[in-house]
């Protein structure tokens, strides 16, 4: 698929048939995630695969939005790996860049996908026994829209870009 209809296509579904993406597709989809831009070129992105019934409820106590999909990834950015320290650290900037590609490449795959922002990060911490040093950033709900779903209506409604964009 060419770039333009990839940003322009991929929409957020939040109703999934419980198919899960091949292993080929998740392969691209991670793929993307490794090829990221990042800061210092450190990579402290970190990505965690859920699909196993346990994993899955894990998610279901942190946040409500699975929509029925049968494999998620939890991303998350590793202060100690990323540049900077405190809140000068990159790891929060690099592991969103990171998610951002993984969505497109999952449109490009023909995977649907859902952004899912983790609100309660020491809860998320602890329900997965991630260290300290990890932050989540969100968690990437992964499969198909079920047959004649429809997906969001105003999913091409969009803001001019002079709403967006100034000139200094």
């Amino acid at each position: 698929m060419e770039f333009t209809e990839v940003i322009t296509r991929r929409e957020s579904i939040r109703k999934f048939d419980g198919r899960k993406p091949t292993e080929a597709q998740l392969a691209e989809i991670l793929e993307a995630g490794r090829w990221a831009p990042t800061a210092f070129n450190k990579q402290p992105q970190r990505v965690w695969i859920l699909e196993s019934e346990e994993a899955l409820s894990k998610m279901d106590q942190v946040h409500p939005c699975r929509y029925g999909a049968k494999l998620v990834l939890l991303v998350c950015g590793d202060a100690t790996a990323a540049a900077g320290h405190g809140s000068n650290s990159t790891a929060a900037t690099d592991a969103t860049i990171a998610a951002t590609q993984m969505l497109l490449a999952a449109c490009n795959a023909g995977v649907d996908s859902v952004w899912a922002g983790v609100h309660e990060p020491e809860k998320t911490r602890e329900v997965f026994g991630l260290p300290e040093t990890m932050i989540p950033i969100c968690f990437i709900d992964l499969g198909f829209r079920p047959e004649g779903f429809k997906g969001n209506r105003d999913h091409g409604k969009r803001n001019p870009v002079g709403a967006m964009v100034s000139r200094l």
